[in-house]
């Protein structure tokens, strides 16, 4: 397949996630904040967004596993690594955190780019500081080693 009709692929499929989350209010903080403020005044609705993305993915996990590879590439590009490390857990914390504090998640700031709202463009700028900060740190870890870093 050509790189063309892989990048109209992955546009296609960019706008189609951009527009389940700005429909499904995913692009909204404080109906984030009201998602996870569970001991406060908590809005439930995101709870079918989550229950429809666990549904779809599922079905396609599934799906992709009856298949030897994906239409428009060689291979499925899933994770290598299964253990769950020091490493994972404070992602995933930090992660958690940045989301409950800012009521953005990556995928909805890019999204949410389109307004052009200040925080969402405060968000993505420290978005990409982090992952050039984390870039960095990896690659001075393999360097010192002399061992190539973990992906």
């Amino acid at each position: 397949m050509t790189g063309s009709a892989r990048a109209l692929a992955a546009l296609t499929a960019g706008l189609l996630f951009g527009l389940g989350l700005s429909l499904s209010g995913m692009l909204d903080p404080a109906r984030v904040r009201g998602f996870l403020d569970v001991a406060g005044a908590w809005d439930p609705s995101l709870v079918f967004v989550l229950g429809g993305a666990v549904t779809v993915s599922g079905f396609g996990y599934a799906l992709s596993r009856r298949f030897g590879h994906p239409v428009l590439a060689d291979r499925f590009d899933l994770p290598q690594r299964r253990r769950i490390d020091a490493p994972l857990v404070l992602g995933a914390a930090l992660f958690g955190i940045g989301w409950g504090l800012s009521g953005f998640c990556p995928g909805p700031a890019v999204a949410a780019l389109s307004t052009g709202a200040r925080p969402v463009l405060v968000f993505v700028a420290a978005l990409l500081v982090g992952m050039a900060a984390h870039d960095l740190l990896r690659n001075r870890e393999g360097a010192g080693t002399g061992a190539p870093a973990e992906p």
